[in-house]
């Protein structure tokens, strides 16, 4: 198995908790977006913050070892392996502002 893909694995075992309620909360929100953005923003930021952490430890063990060029290429594949998971994780964080059309008044 890949680095990548093993640090992947590991992440979600060691945040089993975490990533489980927030794989529900993915298919919700995947079934309607507008009444679980606020939740999925909450939920999903703690889950960034899990994803950027692993990532990174990921990238500081690739260049301890001397490989500093290639760990680009290496958070690449492990934020591949994220979104081919949670294939919304792209949609955290956005804010939706509900649109109005004012009334013009004739006459």
């Amino acid at each position: 198995m890949t680095k990548y893909k093993e640090y992947f694995n590991k992440m979600l075992e060691e945040n089993k908790d975490v990533f489980d309620k927030f794989a529900k909360l993915h298919v919700d929100y995947g079934m309607d977006e507008e009444k679980y953005q606020e939740e999925f923003n909450k939920e999903g930021a703690k889950v960034l913050a899990i994803i950027h952490e692993w990532e990174d430890r990921l990238c500081r063990q690739s260049e301890k070892a001397g490989f500093g060029n290639y760990t680009t290429n290496l958070a690449e594949k492990f934020q591949a392996e994220v979104k081919s998971h949670f294939s919304l994780i792209d949609h955290i964080g956005i804010v939706v502002t509900p649109f109005n059309l004012k009334k013009i008044k004739l006459g």
